[in-house]
C-alpha cells in the first residue's frame, strides 16, 4: 500500500472518529432544551455529561482537516474554497456552541441561561446538518474547472448554492442530524441518572425506527452512485447496528445501545469514504478535472515525514483521550430521580435500564 493511500485511510479514520465522538456532543446540544425541559438541574446534568469531553472531541476535526491540508493540499483547497459558505456556517455554529457552553454559567438568572441553551442547540444543529450535506456533495461530485489547464492540482469548484442544495445532499444532512440526535439521546441515557436518563431513553426508543428508515434510504442512494463493492456489506452492517441499538434499548442495555449507534455512524462514514476512493473530488463537468488520491497527494518526502510524526504523537493523543473518558465515566444525576421501572412523567411503565 503506497503512502497516498495510507494517508487517505488516515483522513477517513480521523473524520470517522470526529463524526462518532462529536456526534453525541451535537445530539446532546440539540436535545438539552427538550430533555432538560424547564428544570435547571436537569439541563445541568445533560450538559455536564459532555462538559469534560466536548472540546477534546473537536481535536479530531482539527486533525482531519490538518491531515487533508498536509497530505492532499489540492483536495483541501478545492473543498474549503468551493464549499466556503457551508464551512463558514459550521464554524459559526461551533463558535456559538462553544461560547454558549462556557457563558451560560456566568450568571444564575434563568433567562440568561435559557438564551444560551437556545444558542447551544442552534450551534449543534447547524454543524450536524451541514457536515452531512458537505460529505454527501463530496461523494456525489461537484462542478469544477481547471485554473491552469493541464494541471490536475488546480481544480476549482464552481458550485453555486443551488448545486449544493441537491436532494441527495439534503438527505445526507437529514441523516447525520437524525443519527446524532439518536446518538446523543443514547449517550445521555448512558451517562445520566434521574429524569434526564428516562426521558433520553424514551426519546431514543421512539427515534430508532425513523432514523433507521432515513439512514437506509441514504445508504441505498449512496451505493447507487458507484458500482457495487465491499461498501454494500458495510452499509448492511450499519443498518443492522441501528436495529441492534433499538433491541439493546428495549433490554435496558444502554452501553450496548451506545456502541451500536457509534458503529452505525462509523459504518456510514466508511461507506461514504469507501464510495469516494480512489477519487477525492469527482467532477460533474469533466472527468479529467477529478481529483484523485494519486494526482492530489503531496510529495513522497512530505508524506514520509508526516507518517513519522503521526506514529509518535497519535498514540499519545489516543491514550490521553481514552484516559479522560475513563476518568469521567460515572453517571451524573438530576435533582429528581424517577421511580424504578417508570418514567418521571407518569407515562406507561418501562423496564428500568441496567
Amino acid at each position: 500500500m503506497d503512502l497516498p493511500t495510507i494517508w487517505f485511510l488516515a483522513v477517513a479514520v480521523l473524520w470517522t472518529g470526529y463524526l462518532v465522538l462529536e456526534g453525541f456532543d451535537f445530539g446532546v446540544g440539540m436535545l438539552v432544551r427538550v430533555l432538560g425541559r424547564d428544570e435547571e438541574d436537569d439541563r445541568e446534568a445533560a450538559l455536564g455529561a459532555i462538559g469534560p469531553v466536548w472540546d477534546g472531541n473537536e481535536v479530531w476535526l482539527i486533525a482531519a482537516v490538518g491531515a487533508m491540508f498536509a497530505a492532499f493540499p489540492a483536495w483541501y483547497a478545492a473543498m474549503l474554497s468551493g464549499l466556503y459558505l457551508p464551512v463558514l456556517l459550521v464554524l459559526l455554529g461551533l463558535i456559538l456552541r462553544g461560547v454558549g457552553l462556557e457563558y451560560r454559567h456566568k450568571r444564575s438568572d434563568p433567562p440568561w441561561k435559557a438564551r444560551w441553551d437556545l444558542l447551544i442547540g442552534l450551534g449543534s444543529l447547524v454543524p450536524a446538518f451541514v457536515w452531512g450535506m458537505v460529505l454527501a456533495n463530496l461523494v456525489r461530485g461537484l462542478p469544477t474547472v481547471l485554473s491552469a489547464p493541464g494541471s490536475g492540482q488546480n481544480t476549482v469548484v464552481t458550485a453555486s448554492l443551488g448545486d449544493l442544495l441537491n436532494g441527495y445532499a439534503l438527505l445526507g444532512g437529514v441523516v447525520t442530524t437524525a443519527l446524532f440526535l439518536l446518538h446523543g439521546a443514547v449517550f445521555l441515557a448512558l451517562k445520566t441518572d434521574g429524569p434526564v436518563r428516562y426521558r433520553a431513553r424514551r426519546f431514543a426508543l421512539r427515534a430508532v425506527a425513523p432514523v433507521l428508515l432515513v439512514t437506509v434510504a441514504f445508504l441505498a442512494a449512496t451505493l447507487a452512485l458507484r458500482e457495487p463493492s465491499w461498501t454494500t456489506t458495510v452499509a448492511w452492517l450499519a443498518g443492522a447496528a441501528l436495529a441492534a441499538a433499538g433491541v439493546a434499548l428495549l433490554a435496558g442495555r444502554e452501553g450496548w445501545a451506545f456502541t451500536a449507534t457509534a458503529l452505525a455512524i462509523g459504518g456510514l462514514s466508511v461507506v461514504l469514504f469507501g464510495q469516494l476512493y480512489p477519487t477525492l473530488l469527482p467532477s460533474t463537468t469533466d472527468p479529467a478535472h477529478t481529483l484523485t488520491v494519486a494526482n492530489a497527494a503531496s510529495a513522497p518526502y512530505t508524506l514520509g515525514v508526516m507518517s513519522w510524526i503521526a506514529a509518535v504523537f497519535l498514540p499519545l493523543v489516543l491514550g490521553y483521550q481514552s484516559w479522560s473518558y475513563w476518568v469521567f465515566r460515572r453517571r451524573l444525576g438530576g435533582a429528581r430521580v424517577a421511580p424504578a421501572g417508570t418514567s418521571d412523567t407518569g407515562d406507561t411503565a418501562v423496564p428500568a435500564p441496567r
